[in-house]
C-alpha cells in the first residue's frame, strides 16, 4: 500500500471520528469502538510530553492492531519535546499525531499547553513544524474558535493561517470558545455558545485545508448538516454514551456495508477480549467493561444488564461467565 493510498484512507476516516476524551478513550474503549465502526478515525486520550519522556512509554502508547486508523493526541508546548514524542508515536505505529490546543482545564494551563496555546500562534507553528519535520505521518491540530470572551473571527483565522504555514493541513475545530478562567472543563463544553458558522467560514477561507468540526453533535441529522460545510465531524460524549450509534456510521457516512454484528456479537467479542487481556496482562475485566455499558441503551433489561457488568462483587468470574449471568432471563427480569 502506497503512502498516498494510506493518506487517502485516513482522509476518508476523518469524515466522522471519535474525539479524544480523558479517562475514556483508552485502548480498550478504542477496541470496542472499532468493533462497531471499521472506518471511523479513533483518537487516544491526551498524552503529555512529560509522561512520554519521563514515564512508562509502553503503558501510554501500546495499542491493539485492530484499532487502526488511530491517532495519538499529544499535550505539550516545547517544539523539541513534541518532535521526540511525535517520533515515538510514529515508531509505535500511530497513523496521525494530533496536538491539543483546545483543552481549557486549569491543570493543563499550568502545563502551558491546551487552549491557552491559541494565544501564541507562532509557538504553535514552531511546535507543528518540529513535528512535521520529525515524522512522515500527518500532524494535525485540535483547537477552539477562540479563548475567553474574544469572539472576533480574525483571531481564529490568523491562528489557522499561521499554523497552516508551518505544515499543518488538518484542523479539528471545537465550535466554542474556551474560557480559561471561571469555568470547569464540563462547563466549557456547555456554557460558551456553539458557533458553527465560524468553522464553516474557516473552510470557505481555507479551502485547501481539511477543516473538521467538533462540539454538540449528537444525531445523524446534525452530522449530515455539518458535512455540507466541512470535511469531517468529530463526535465526543454521544459516541461514548450511545456507542451503538457507531454501528450505523458505515452505511450512513462511509457508503460501506455495516458490519454484520448484533449487540450480542459485540458483547461476546468484548468478553473474549477481556479474557485475553486478563490472561496476558492481568487487566481486570471491570476496567474494560465500563466502556461498553451504553451498548444496550433503550432495550428491555438494559438497566439490569449494566448492573451485572458493573458488579465488582463478581470481579473474579471469567468475563464470559459474567456475560452469561447478564443474559439469564431471571436476572434480566429482576
Amino acid at each position: 500500500m502506497t503512502e498516498k493510498t494510506v493518506e487517502n484512507q485516513l482522509d476518508r476516516s476523518r469524515r466522522i471520528s471519535v474525539a479524544p476524551m480523558m479517562d475514556w478513550t483508552d485502548r480498550h474503549c478504542r477496541y470496542f469502538h472499532r468493533l462497531l465502526s471499521p472506518h471511523a478515525l479513533l483518537y487516544t486520550e491526551m498524552v503529555t510530553t512529560g509522561a512520554l519522556l519521563h514515564g512508562d512509554v509502553p503503558r501510554h502508547l501500546d495499542f491493539n492492531g485492530e484499532e487502526h486508523p488511530v491517532a495519538l493526541q499529544l499535550g505539550g508546548s516545547e517544539p523539541a519535546e513534541l518532535a521526540k514524542c511525535a517520533r515515538l508515536g510514529e515508531q509505535w505505529g500511530y497513523d496521525e499525531i494530533n496536538l491539543n490546543c483546545g483543552c481549557p482545564s486549569e491543570r493543563v494551563q499550568r502545563g502551558a499547553f491546551g487552549a491557552c496555546l491559541m494565544a501564541e500562534p507562532a509557538l504553535v507553528a514552531d511546535c507543528v513544524k518540529a513535528m512535521v519535520d520529525a515524522v512522515g505521518v500527518p500532524v494535525t491540530v485540535k483547537h477552539r474558535i477562540g479563548i475567553d470572551r474574544e469572539e472576533h473571527y480574525g483571531f481564529v483565522r490568523d491562528f489557522v493561517g499561521a499554523v497552516a504555514e508551518a505544515g499543518c493541513r488538518v484542523f479539528i475545530v471545537h465550535a466554542r470558545n474556551a474560557w480559561l478562567k471561571g469555568l470547569s472543563p464540563k462547563e466549557n463544553r456547555e456554557v460558551p455558545p456553539l458557533r458553527y458558522e465560524v468553522v464553516h467560514r474557516l473552510k470557505q477561507e481555507f479551502p485547501q485545508l481539511q477543516i473538521l468540526v467538533n462540539g454538540g453533535i449528537t444525531t445523524d441529522e446534525q452530522v449530515r448538516e455539518q458535512l455540507a460545510y466541512v470535511d469531517g465531524v468529530m463526535v465526543g460524549r454521544e459516541a461514548y454514551h450511545n456507542p451503538w450509534w457507531l454501528a450505523s456510521w458505515e452505511r450512513d457516512f462511509f457508503d460501506a456495508p455495516p458490519r454484520a454484528h448484533s449487540r450480542d456479537d459485540v458483547e461476546a467479542a468484548m468478553a473474549a477480549y477481556m479474557a485475553r487481556q486478563a490472561r496476558e496482562h492481568g487487566t481486570p475485566w471491570s476496567a474494560i467493561a465500563r466502556h461498553m455499558l451504553g451498548l444496550r441503551n433503550g432495550l428491555p433489561g438494559a438497566r439490569r444488564w449494566r448492573q451485572v457488568w458493573s458488579d465488582h462483587r463478581i470481579k473474579d468470574l471469567d468475563p464470559r461467565e459474567v456475560m452469561d449471568l447478564a443474559h439469564r432471563p431471571a436476572t434480566l427480569a429482576a
